[in-house]
Formats: C-alpha cells, sequence, structure tokens
C-alpha cells in the first residue's frame, strides 16, 4: 500500500498546535492533542429538522446540549395561558418531566439538563404578575430558592449550572440593565449592562458571557453586543442585523445567534443566523423555519432552537439542529 509521501509527495508534519491556515486535504500531527488530523474543507453549518415538543409554546427558555436540553415554562394562546411544562430533549425526541412550581413565560435560565435554573418572568397567579422567583432543577424535579433581587421579565441568564449563573437585562418596566450573579444560594447585583435592553439573547457562563440584541429603551431593537470578564461589561461589535427575541447558543469567544424579529419585515424575519467568533459576527446559513421567542441550547458547531411563535404569531413546536461540516478533524483508525 502506498504511504502518505508517496500520494502526496511530502512527509506528515509535526505541530504542537494546528496549523493557522491548512490547505483542504492536508494532515498532520497534532504533538499536544496526540492525535492525527486532517483538514476536510471550509466549515459549512446548516439547520436540519428534529423532533417536535410536546407543547407548542413560545416565550419559553432553554438550558443544556443539542442532545441533552431542557425547555420550560412559555405561554400559548388563545386564550393566553402561561405553562409549567418541562420538556426534556434526548438528541431525537422530546418527554414531558415534572412541571415548574409556578407557571411562567418570559424567564431566564442557566444551565444543563441535570442543572437548570429558572428565574423571573411573568406568572398568572402572583400580584404583581411581573416575578423574581427562582427554581432550581435536579434532573428530576424543580424547587423553589431564592428570588431574585429585581423582579422582572423578558430577561436572559447564563451560566454552567444551577450552582453559578447570571441574570441579565430584561423589563420592570421599562427596560433595565441589571446584572445578578447566582451562587447556589442567593443572588446579588453586580455592575449593569452598558445598554439597558429587554428581549435579549445571552450566551456563556458566570464569569464569561456575551449578550447580544434586544429591545432597547428608544424603543427601538438592537444589534448592540457586550461582554462580561466576571466584573463588568464592555461593548463589543454588534450584530450585522439589529434584532430582538432570538436564541443563543455557545460561549463568549464561539456562539451562534439565531431566529428572531428584525427592525423591518422582509424575507429574512426569523430565519437569520449569526456566527460570532469572539471579536465579530458573520451572517451564515438562515434557518428552514423562521420563529422569535423561542429557546436556545448547545454550542457554535451543535446548537438547538424549539418552540417560539412565527410572523402570524402561530406557536410552534418545531425544533431544528445546526450542525457543522468541514474544518480540522482528528484522523481515527478503524
Amino acid at each position: 500500500m502506498a504511504d502518505y509521501k508517496t500520494i502526496k509527495g511530502t512527509k506528515i508534519q509535526n505541530y504542537t498546535t494546528d496549523p493557522d491556515n491548512p490547505l483542504t486535504g492536508q494532515v498532520w500531527y497534532n504533538e499536544t492533542d496526540q492525535v492525527l488530523k486532517v483538514n476536510t474543507g471550509p466549515i459549512v453549518g446548516t439547520w436540519a429538522t428534529g423532533g417536535d415538543l410536546n407543547t407548542a409554546r413560545y416565550q419559553l427558555a432553554g438550558a443544556g446540549t443539542q442532545t441533552a436540553a431542557l425547555g420550560f415554562g412559555g405561554v400559548t394562546t388563545p386564550p393566553v395561558t402561561r405553562r409549567a411544562e418541562t420538556e426534556s430533549y434526548n438528541g431525537t425526541s422530546w418527554t414531558e418531566v415534572n412541571d415548574l412550581n409556578t407557571a411562567r413565560d418570559a424567564l431566564g435560565a442557566a444551565g444543563t439538563q441535570t442543572a437548570a435554573l429558572g428565574f423571573g418572568g411573568t406568572a398568572p397567579t402572583l400580584t404583581p404578575v411581573i416575578t423574581g422567583i427562582t427554581e432550581s432543577w435536579n434532573g428530576t424535579s424543580w424547587t423553589e430558592v431564592n428570588d431574585l433581587n429585581t423582579a422582572r421579565f423578558s430577561l436572559a441568564g447564563a451560566g454552567a449550572d444551577n450552582t453559578s449563573a447570571l441574570a441579565i437585562g430584561g423589563s420592570l418596566p421599562p427596560s433595565t440593565g441589571v446584572t445578578e450573579s447566582w451562587n447556589g444560594t442567593s443572588w446579588t447585583e453586580v455592575n449593569d449592562l452598558n445598554t439597558a435592553r429587554q428581549q435579549l439573547s445571552v450566551i456563556g457562563i458566570q464569569t464569561a458571557a456575551l449578550a447580544f440584541g434586544g429591545l432597547d429603551p428608544s424603543p427601538a431593537s438592537t444589534g448592540a453586543t457586550e461582554s462580561w470578564n466576571g466584573t463588568s461589561w464592555t461593548e463589543v461589535n454588534d450584530l450585522n442585523t439589529a434584532s430582538r427575541f432570538k436564541a443563543g447558543a455557545g460561549t463568549q469567544t464561539a456562539g451562534l445567534a439565531f431566529g428572531g424579529e428584525n427592525p423591518s419585515p422582509g424575507p429574512t424575519q426569523g430565519i437569520l443566523t449569526e456566527s460570532w467568533n469572539g471579536t465579530s459576527w458573520t451572517e451564515v446559513n438562515d434557518m428552514s423555519v423562521a420563529k422569535k421567542q423561542h429557546g436556545g441550547a448547545g454550542t457554535q458547531p451543535a446548537a438547538l432552537a424549539f418552540g417560539g411563535e412565527n410572523a402570524g404569531a402561530a406557536q410552534l413546536a418545531a425544533t431544528e439542529e445546526w450542525g457543522e461540516t468541514g474544518g480540522n478533524k482528528t484522523i481515527t483508525s478503524s
């Protein structure tokens, strides 16, 4: 059998890290990872259909990954009915599990499928209807824990689990930039967003988050993006298209923003997807189903979008999965 040098006319090179701009088909050995790698071409991402939610709804929250996600809360119409349903996704289908203790919509979320946090929102049985209620999920059931210091709705959250999270922005009303940090027991107010807003999206963890889009006090949809370093927010490059009611997935340095409502209706309403590389946003392939006020989970190369409503205000059960091909891949022996 011919070896690589005979076929390509060159030896396989060793690198301590992956080369910056490998050619398509180039093979190398990564000494740090101790694996053989190949560049399979430019990275291309597309959306594919996943399993539908059992309960179609919008203004719901999401946590977890593409193959182990949690969707909870939300609202259905008509009549306006705030939901407590929680559903678990295994990469193929959704299964109903134990409900939230307090039905609500427009809430924030953080964590994983087995350790999630839901906070804030609007609830039908409370006076006032805007709430700071926080609930912690242990993989089986929800437990009410300490409330947010500032009750609000249309906020967003970030965090690795149910012991470390951020609650960001929202509406009192009016729009606010209030940020609170969760330590597993209680919330502490920290530094505000530079741009107060509601209906925003946030990705990342308690010490490294990214907030983008939303409705600012103008009121107008914004593309403003801010990065959190564990202490304060810094303005970075805006989304290419100002939008609110988006969902997101990923980290502070590698994220995805998808769906939402643009300021000007048009053929891209509700389907735009943008990818974040830690510095700037790039438009990538559109969603298949236009949606806003939907749930999001996952990572930049493997995101999940579910529920929401379309331009006609019809609630959705549709789920879409984002996948990427190309890039540097590890070669494994058969």
